[in-house]
């Protein structure tokens, strides 16, 4: 029998945390819940260049949202307006519309995974001109400087957690397409599990997410285990010019390099995991050039340095141990200001 998230003991817990432990007040979870059911239509937006936890999260929402008698229209604001190959097995992808046709004006807009408005990119106006901002986020970069409502929460693992937790609010019944979404979220801001804000809370939801019928193999292999054979010629060109400084390892992505093998830029995300494997670095980076031609900063650190405060100081933000930014200066010029920055850390 598919479980229903509406059969957890009250009073209600936040994927398995009590409600003290939650950042979210209390009020602000009944006041979403009052502008979502009074509403006839939600607008859904996520961060550019979704990743695994902002796709996932927002079309979880979407199916509860669509089955409830919402209209729903939900969309990210990249130029390319293309789903990353990786999240193509992801259930819902027929709520997706472009840009060009999200609500200008929304009456309800609720945001995923996006700790600022500009990180929606072509969406990102859409916010100022809403009448209502729903904010679903779990970034500690994440003020809450937009959006009139802020369900926020940096102690979660991923945004994927509280949007679980606001379809059990609801009313909402995990089914396996809601839970194959959340489950592509929580692996994927988990690291498989693997980074230091795997809790019990998180083993609970996935438990939850796995009981209804999801197959965990099959979503680890779209997500972590096949590339196209351009991005082995692409990583070999980073790798040999990788570059190895006092504690830091880094190296770049250029558009020409994409273009010689057909290799769209959302294949470029695993580059960053090969290099902060290496031993002697502390702080890893990698720089790749988006069809724009702007150059977006990824980062991760093995703990000791916060690069979510590297990133914040350039303009970006994220985690503590996993942050970016974007840079529309030189490869050259872009690391000596991350350098100069990574120092005061």
């Amino acid at each position: 029998m598919t479980p229903d998230v509406r059969d957890r003991a009250e009073p209600p817990r936040v994927n398995g945390r009590p409600p003290d432990e939650c950042a979210v007040p209390e009020a602000a979870w009944n006041r979403a819940l009052h502008l979502i059911r009074q509403a006839d239509e939600v607008a859904m937006a996520c961060h550019v260049t979704p990743d695994g936890d902002a796709l996932g999260s927002m079309l979880a929402v979407a199916f509860t949202l669509r089955s409830m008698g919402k209209r729903v229209v939900t969309s990210f604001g990249d130029h390319h307006f293309v789903v990353p190959r990786l999240l193509r097995f992801l259930p819902g992808q027929e709520m997706l519309v472009p840009p060009e046709e999200f609500p200008e004006s929304p009456d309800l807009m609720i945001t995923f995974d996006s700790s600022t408005f500009q990180r929606l990119g072509l969406l990102g106006a859409s916010t100022a001109r809403a009448c209502e901002v729903i904010v679903v986020d779990h970034h500690p970069s994440n003020e809450g400087e937009f959006g009139t409502l802020s369900l926020i929460d940096s102690a979660a693992a991923a945004t994927a957690m509280l949007a679980e937790e606001l379809i059990y609010r609801l009313g909402g019944q995990l089914d396996r397409d809601i839970a194959t979404c959340l489950y592509a979220g929580l692996v994927t801001d988990t690291g498989s599990f693997r980074h230091s804000t795997t809790t019990p809370a998180v083993h609970h939801m996935a438990a939850r997410l796995v009981a209804t019928g999801l197959r965990t193999d099959e979503i680890a292999r779209e997500l972590w285990d096949r590339s196209p054979f351009g991005y082995l010629k692409v990583l070999a060109g980073a790798l040999e010019r990788v570059t190895l400084e006092d504690g830091l390892v880094w190296t770049y992505v250029s558009q020409v390099d994409r273009a010689a093998y057909a290799l769209p830029y959302s294949e470029l995300e695993g580059v960053i995991d090969i290099l902060r494997r290496t031993d002697e670095a502390e702080v890893a980076v990698v720089l790749k050039e988006d069809d724009q031609g702007y150059w977006q900063v990824s980062t991760r650190s093995k703990g000791t340095v916060d690069v979510a405060a590297v990133c914040a100081a350039l303009g970006g933000g994220g985690h503590h141990n996993a942050a970016g930014y974007t840079s529309q200066d030189s490869v050259e010029d872009t690391m000596v200001k991350f350098r100069r920055e990574l120092r005061k850390a």
